[in-house]
């Protein structure tokens, strides 16, 4: 004999239907009991149909009570009163099928299952009809395997969640996206088939989807936001739809600090979605390609992690953006006119240099040819000009000119840029952000281009906003930067690609050559502590292996922390920093020194110099500090270990460690005395200065800006 429990959350709204399918079941051998907020006297029901039971309103028991009190989801409380009920619970311990009869008996039904999970669960009366008919005629199939077993349970939230998301009652879904339910095999299977359940409206599994997706990744299931993501994909057929539901979760995850588990697949969305508007309506194009942009190049997967899909796997990360054909056409080489003309000989070079970042790397630059004879120097920071300023804070409308090829966000830019291209005999734009992408929107002309780029740019949207073809020169300040832009950025290769020189950063070093205390030789220093990349907590690790062995040791942490509003990643980095510093500050171990104008004066006092990055283009912190006779002690980078070039190959192989044990025993070495100590530092002083003091660049700057000639 086949049982049969219908649970019902609400009053029948078609008693004569729920009659006539108890009559079925009768004639067809099986025996029903009904639970729930049902009157039996209301029923009438005809003897033998089913065993009704109500449950009471009020519950006589006081703890149950005060627990119902603290529920506020009507489904969550009718699970609770029900398997509180002994009558209730020995008839899911016998049930082979379980029913849901409205959308507020879903949750209980799906608790059932869990306790019952050789039992059919299904939603609705006609569903229960087919199992027991099935049953009857022994043509119903035995779920061998759990996930046929979880086939037919599908339809309870399939059904409750299309009742609720239609008429805006969010209550019966609550208690079943538990973080619990989320996490269990059976849950996650039921929710893969909920949203790809046939009928739904389109409106509703996006809905129904974006918000499994979302309470999946908060309950630490990414696998399961994927598998429903891609469950719900599959049945969405708008185009717009489905970068619309994708885009939404990718932005979603990315606001709570995490790599979105689907971002390739949004990316792709919204970039075929840009795509189908490439022919006819080039603005909205461009507009999902930026869209697009900002959800790969987010700050989160590359600036607020300890690692970059960029640096670990550019070719497949990158495969979208260079698949679409929205993304072809912005990178589109324009060329120039006329090529670059030689530097004048009758006159001195009239040498434009142009920012709108960090002006800290220019200090001596702007000295040397500001008094050198044979150039004319004049500067301009965008942020200081009135027209340009505005400009530099519209990346989508540098997308929307090189899709279109022409706009009047570039007829500005034309205007404003056109009188300086007109004066420059060459144009120095430092860091390859803003300035650099508006500048290669307009023909220079004959003035020569040249750029340098950094280390945040490789890592963002902005070189493949630059068009190459108008760019002459192109400066790094490192091999390993330059390989892994290469990579990213395949402009940089081309036939119309701009000349690639590698020149070290601009340091006047010899300033940095002061007396240290024998204290110093026990103190480490950090310089730079305001991005999640600098990853203070590995110097911190170092630190700690060190005075395990001897507590003379301390840490001088310099320069401004990190900025937890910037995202959430960085704000849970930050508390993991807290915590370490509450421990170690105390006793001293640790010192935090704010920002400072006299990092010299700071250095003094610090005997070994770390970098304890994940990467860097060059850290100019590390290579003062060696100048100072601090002995450095630099990771080995791990955005670039193990390539070609790396932090291996630009300094020298003693300075570089893999570990924070290998860079504990470096220093355990280095500082074994006073005598050692020294010896270190001078040697590393040495180096520095003449490998990278100005005195020694300035040179490579002069064949850069007056080739064949000096300054």
């Amino acid at each position: 004999m086949t049982k049969v429990l219908i649970v019902a959350g609400e009053r029948p709204q078609q008693k004569s239907v729920l009659v006539e399918a108890l009559r079925r079941f009768r004639a067809q051998g099986a025996s029903v009991g009904i639970v729930g907020d049902v009157d039996a006297d209301a029923l009438a029901l005809e003897p033998g149909l089913a065993e009704v039971r109500t449950l009471a309103a009020e519950p006589a028991d006081p703890r149950l009570r005060r627990a119902l009190a603290r529920i506020t989801q009507p489904s969550r409380a009718l699970w609770v009163r029900a398997w509180a009920d002994p009558w209730t619970r020995r008839w899911v311990r016998t049930a082979d099928v379980l029913v849901a009869l409205d959308s507020t008996a879903v949750h209980a039904v799906w608790e059932m299952a869990q306790r019952q999970p050789r039992a059919d669960a299904c939603n609705g009366i006609g569903a229960a009809g087919r199992i027991v008919r099935a049953r009857h005629e022994g043509t119903h199939r035995v779920a061998r395997r759990a996930s046929e077993r979880l086939s037919a349970r599908a339809g309870i939230v399939v059904r409750g969640a299309r009742r609720a998301a239609v008429t805006g009652a969010r209550e019966s879904l609550e208690a079943a996206m538990a973080p619990a339910v989320l996490r269990s095999r059976v849950g996650g299977r039921l929710w893969r088939s909920a949203v790809a359940a046939p009928g739904l409206p389109e409106r509703v599994r996006v809905a129904l989807a974006y918000r499994v997706h979302l309470r999946s990744v908060q309950a630490d299931a990414p696998r399961l936001a994927a598998a429903t993501t891609a469950a719900a994909t599959g049945r969405i057929g708008g185009r717009k739809s489905r970068a619309d539901l994708l885009t939404r979760e990718a932005s979603a995850e990315l606001d709570l600090g995490r790599v979105p588990v689907c971002l390739t697949e949004a990316v792709t969305a919204e970039l075929a979605l840009a795509d189908e508007f490439l022919p006819r309506q080039q603005a909205r194009a461009a507009k999902s390609l930026y869209k697009a942009m900002r959800l790969l190049f987010h700050r989160v997967p590359h600036f607020d992690q300890l690692s970059s899909p960029l640096a670990e796997r550019p070719a497949e990360f990158l495969a979208p953006l260079r698949a679409s054909a929205t993304a072809r056409a912005m990178a589109t080489p324009r060329g120039r006119a006329t090529p670059a003309a030689a530097p004048p000989a009758d006159r001195p070079l009239r040498l434009l240099i142009m920012t709108n970042g960090n002006a800290h790397f220019l200090r001596e630059i702007k000295e040397r040819y500001a008094e050198a004879p044979g150039v004319e120097l004049r500067y301009l920071h965008l942020a200081d000009d009135p027209v340009a300023a505005p400009l530099t804070h519209n990346p989508a409308g540098i997308v929307e000119h090189l899709v279109a090829g022409r706009s009047e966000y570039g007829n500005r830019v034309e205007e404003w840029l056109r009188p300086h291209l007109d004066w420059a005999d060459t144009l120095f734009v430092d860091w390859c952000v803003a300035a650099a992408g508006m500048t290669t929107l307009v023909d220079p002309g004959d003035t020569r281009v040249v750029m340098r780029l950094h280390s945040f740019e490789a890592f963002s949207f902005w070189p493949h906003l630059i068009d190459f073809s108008r760019v002459d020169d192109l400066v790094f300040v490192s091999d390993h930067l330059r390989d892994l832009t290469c990579e990213v950025v395949p402009a940089l290769t081309g036939e119309q690609a701009p000349r690639l020189h590698v020149i070290p950063n601009a340091m006047d070093l010899r300033r940095y050559d002061r007396p240290k205390e024998p204290s110093a030789r026990f103190t480490l220093g950090l310089i730079g502590t305001s991005a999640v990349a600098k990853d203070p907590r590995w110097a911190i690790e170092v630190l700690r292996r060190l005075r395990a062995d001897d507590e003379r040791y301390r840490l001088v942490l310099v320069g401004g922390g990190l900025d937890p509003k910037a995202s959430e990643s960085v704000r849970q980095y930050q508390a993991e920093l807290t915590a370490d510093l509450a421990e170690l500050e105390p006793s001293g171990a640790v010192t935090r020194i704010g920002h400072t104008d006299d990092v010299p004066g700071v250095l003094s006092g610090i005997g070994v110099i770390l970098s304890s990055s994940v990467r860097e283009s060059f850290h100019c912190a590390l290579v003062e500090g060696a100048a100072s006779g601090a002995v450095p002690v630099a990771r080995d980078w791990p955005f670039f270990a193990g390539r070609e070039a790396s932090a291996r190959t630009l300094f020298p192989a003693d300075w570089v460690v893999g570990t924070p044990a290998e860079a504990a025993e470096r220093i355990r070495a280095a500082t074994a005395t006073e005598d050692v100590w020294r010896a270190e530092g001078a040697a590393a002083a040495g180096h520095a200065t003449k490998t990278w003091d100005w005195s020694v660049v300035r040179h490579d700057f002069d064949e850069l800006f007056l080739p064949g000639r000096q300054a």
